[in-house]
């Protein structure tokens, strides 16, 4: 079950923004936030995942699709817990940027 401090983060996509899925919302008491209709500032693989994947893969030549695969498994077999938190701190100070400024998108 899921512990007192945790975030569920989704956006607007259908089964998150399903009644049922709101009324359940509703029913556990939690506080939810709108979630602007696009804001790469705010979805961690954009900001966080893909940019160092970029960075850690860019410049590499592969010369099969799967070769490119394994490339990227490797990458993500080798991320420590740390990676996975600071990207979660940094989805924490978007999402106050982006409260403060009444729920509009943060370029940063």
């Amino acid at each position: 079950m899921l512990g007192q401090n945790f975030m569920l983060l989704h956006d607007n996509a259908r089964p998150h923004s399903a009644g049922a899925t709101q009324n359940l919302i509703q029913q556990f008491g939690w506080e939810q936030f709108d979630h602007p209709p696009y804001s790469p500032d705010l979805a961690p693989p954009d900001y966080h995942l893909f940019l160092n994947l970029k960075s850690d893969l860019g410049g590499r030549r592969f010369d099969r699709n799967d070769d490119a695969q394994n490339g990227a498994q490797q990458w993500l077999s080798s991320l420590a817990a740390s990676f996975i938190e600071e990207g979660t701190d940094k989805l924490v100070s978007r999402y106050d940027k982006c409260l403060d400024n009444g729920g509009n998108y943060v370029e940063k």
